[in-house]
């Protein structure tokens, strides 16, 4: 057969491992197979046996279904367009009833059992991937660089023990599966495509497992242990032995996190340990912390962390947890350690109901101009939080109160500082000198993050206001 795996062009930092899976799949038997991002009129003009297209985010709908119909004549029969992948799963009775999609066949959820495909007698999810399709010097379709290249993609877990309200892994992978003995696929990519120098973890809740000694076991015999350097680069004439890193890529349960699991987890030579930090209240704040506080004990000096927002939280609980990680990282600094911490803010999207299929949605205690603000911050930081107090200071606000004005600002003042510190200043003074009443109406103008010209009778929030459209 002559099969194409599409993926649509949104950006992502990863390649998709369930084509590099379906792909070695078909190869495996004989098969044609062609890899591309985005539309390509040249493979759209071809007549395909199979095409399969992957999907992501729900957020990426319209992009996805734009890519699906661009592709939807492309084979003998409709049905023979097969669609997969996280956005089929959660949002397979509207791709069903999408007018002009009629007939293709949607996978939903893993493709974990055999004969799905055709004839494999071993689940497509336990296949070694094609990394091939993937690299640009094998691959004339592919225009596109994934941020994350040199690295294995797999997981020693499936699944997570938790069904939080605000995450689709239940759905996604609804059984925990504890242990996945990965050594054999990684040893077969080194002889198939060369060995790669990090790995990258999909695991969604590695701790749940009671294998966790096993797992960092069989990692340790693959060369991811501490103080490694044994992976090698060739650079000319020369040989260079770098070190072999671990990314636990979708975080560790702090919840789950004892003092005989981090000495596991410290074998490995991790960057970074990714912890999540949810919420804001006293006792996961605590347990947060107590996590922090025992990684960073254990020698892990590269820790990281996803915070949510726009969930259930306020922008205050949000300030909150960005502050917490400025205050630890200035308590590993006064103790000698040489740990930092660096805060990864996720703006909340729903994976079902109004607002999944774009980015449109607002948490009950935020408004679209606090939102907007919040990203014009991380824009300028490049999404993430670094360690130092001063820049975090300048950035986010010496305190809640500078925070939420800061995120008030308009746009331009918050990316360009500098060049707008007159402004900024006396836009500030003015902001200051309202009272609750005159904030309280400012804030009803400003919050929808549309400005338009407007009568406005009170001098002072006429001249705040006139910062957003001039």
């Amino acid at each position: 057969m002559n099969v194409l795996l599409v993926e649509a062009d949104y950006k992502n930092k990863y390649p998709p491992l369930a084509l590099m899976k379906i792909s070695a799949y078909h190869k495996n038997v004989g098969d044609s197979v062609v890899f591309v991002k985005g539309k390509n009129k040249e493979l759209k003009l071809k007549k395909w046996d199979r095409i399969y297209i992957t999907t992501l985010f729900t957020f990426y709908w319209k992009k996805t279904i734009e890519t699906i119909k661009y592709y939807y004549d492309s084979v003998s029969e409709h049905k023979k367009i097969y669609i997969g992948g996280a956005m089929a799963t959660l949002l397979e009775n509207e791709l069903i009833k999408e007018e002009g999609l009629e007939d293709i066949t949607i996978f939903s959820g893993l493709l974990d059992k055999p004969y799905m495909l055709g004839d494999e007698d071993k689940p497509i999810d336990l296949i070694t991937p094609d990394y091939s399709i993937v690299d640009r010097e094998n691959n004339i379709y592919l225009n596109y660089d994934y941020k994350v290249n040199n690295a294995y993609f797999t997981s020693t877990t499936k699944g997570c023990v938790r069904n939080c309200e605000f995450c689709a892994v239940s759905k996604l992978e609804p059984n925990y599966c504890n242990y996945i003995n990965i050594k054999t696929q990684i040893r077969e990519i080194d002889v198939l495509y060369g060995s790669k120098r990090d790995l990258m973890l999909m695991d969604n809740n590695i701790l749940a497992s009671n294998k966790l000694k096993n797992i960092v076991d069989d990692l340790i015999e693959l060369g991811f242990y501490k103080g490694n350097r044994c992976y090698e680069k060739k650079s000319g004439k020369r040989t260079m032995h770098l070190t072999r890193r671990v990314d636990f890529n979708q975080g560790i349960d702090a919840r789950l996190l004892t003092e005989n699991k981090m000495k596991h987890l410290a074998k490995l030579e991790i960057r970074p340990l990714r912890i999540a930090f949810d919420h804001a209240d006293e006792e996961n704040v605590k347990i947060y912390v107590n996590a922090q506080r025992l990684a960073a004990k254990y020698g892990i000096s590269h820790l990281s962390n996803y915070i949510l927002f726009n969930f259930q939280d306020t922008p205050k609980d949000l300030y909150k947890r960005l502050k917490i990680n400025i205050c630890l990282n200035e308590e590993f600094a006064k103790k000698g350690l040489k740990t930092n911490i660096w805060s990864f803010p996720m703006k909340y999207m729903p994976f079902s109901g109004e607002h999944c299929k774009d980015r449109k949605y607002i948490g009950e205690h935020w408004n679209a101009k606090m939102l907007r603000g919040v990203q014009c911050i991380l824009n300028a930081t490049h999404a993430v939080v670094g360690p130092k107090k001063d820049f975090f200071n300048l950035a986010f606000g010496k305190n809640f109160e500078e925070f939420e004005e800061i995120i008030y600002m308009p746009e331009l003042f918050i990316t360009k500082r500098k060049e707008n510190k007159e402004k900024i200043e006396m836009w500030k003074r003015i902001y200051k000198s309202l009272s609750i009443a005159e904030k309280r109406e400012f804030i009803l103008l400003i919050k929808d993050n549309v400005f338009l010209k407007k009568e406005i009778k009170n001098r002072k929030i006429l001249k705040l206001y006139e910062c957003y459209y001039k």
